[in-house]
């Protein structure tokens, strides 16, 4: 009451400011703006217990670590009201709202749908026209203007054929098809930090789409850390940030911390540098010390591979009858069986 009158009286005003201070991309310092917003409720009851149960259940829902199961549960529990728009920016416009566009983290969450038609309703000139741009269109001669809501709701909801569609019902039951036997999609890898959001968000709409399908809801998320270089964050400015093209086969010297350092190695190198660099949830810690050792290992492999292969080295193995197996041919193939 008194917050009321005093606001009425000109005395005071509502002041809103971040939990902490927020910096921006270009390094000023972000404020809160009073603005019109649509939310999502997050916490609607059913709609929660529907999510939780799914993330609960290791048969319907793979995480791979405890760790990352854990994280989706919390997630779930306080998960409540989240601002889904923005009036600004590029993004899809809310369909309802058209003044506002859709913010990031709550798009693109059931988009890898339309991945199972998309060949279908986009030609490829060859194998590297990767969006169709560059085809003849679609192969069943689909116009883009021709997919309706009343067509997707076919094709993904099982819905009956819209006969005003203008695509033969042959054609829109192909895409159905294509639908029905790709989906849901088995895994889908991201980073940690988006396990608050964003891939919570995916279950959660994949459950507002398909509330008595949970078989197509995702069976699986990969979270993984982040990806150091020389124990350090990858930043242009540090000049640690590593492409992967100039990492199997470019050349570029750069300096970190008085240390320098030479990127280029081969494909293979760098794969044994990754792979030995981290895994799961922790921050994976890419080593340009252990990429430069890999090429020397390799090239000692190679060395002796030609040596086992070439006449000399084969004239000293041995010549058992097939089958015949010593103590440690058993354990090997115990091992690999």
């Amino acid at each position: 009451i008194v917050k009321a009158k005093m606001c009425a009286d000109g005395e005071a005003f509502i002041y809103y400011e971040p939990e902490s201070e927020v910096i921006s991309r270009s390094g000023e310092e972000c404020v809160v703006a009073y603005l019109d917003q649509w939310f999502i409720k997050y916490g609607e009851p059913s709609w929660a217990d529907a999510i939780r149960k799914h993330v609960e259940d290791p048969k319907r829902f793979e995480t791979y670590t405890p760790a990352t199961r854990k994280a989706f549960r919390e997630v779930v529990d306080w998960l409540k009201e989240w601002a889904c728009s923005r009036n600004f920016g590029l993004g899809t416009q809310v369909p309802w709202d058209e003044k506002f566009v859709i913010e990031s983290l709550s798009d693109s969450t059931i988009h890898m749908a339309y991945y199972t038609i998309s060949h279908l309703l986009q030609g490829r000139k060859d194998e590297r026209d990767y969006t169709g741009d560059g085809g003849s269109a679609s192969p069943l001669g689909i116009k883009p203007e021709q997919m309706t809501p009343e067509v997707f709701d076919y094709i993904f909801l099982q819905k009956e054929y819209p006969a005003d569609c203008g695509i033969p019902e042959e054609s829109l039951a192909k895409l159905r098809e294509s639908f029905e036997y790709w989906y849901p999609m088995n895994l889908r890898v991201s980073g940690r930090d988006l396990i608050q959001n964003h891939l919570t968000m995916s279950l959660y709409n994949h459950a507002a789409i398909w509330p008595d399908r949970p078989d197509l809801w995702p069976k699986g998320f990969f979270a993984n850390g982040f990806v150091e270089v020389e124990g350090k964050k990858m930043s242009k400015s540090e000049g640690n940030f590593i492409m992967m093209n100039e990492a199997v086969s470019g050349h570029r010297v750069f300096n970190l911390d008085g240390k320098e350092i030479v990127v280029g190695w081969s494909s293979d190198s760098t794969r044994l540098a990754l792979a030995s660099a981290g895994d799961l949830l922790d921050d994976a810690n890419f080593s340009c010390e252990i990429a430069d050792k890999a090429i020397l290992r390799l090239t000692t492999e190679l060395e002796w591979a030609e040596q086992m292969t070439s006449e000399a080295g084969k004239a000293e193995l041995r010549h058992d009858e097939a089958g015949a197996f010593n103590f440690w041919d058993r354990a090997f193939d115990a091992q690999m069986d």
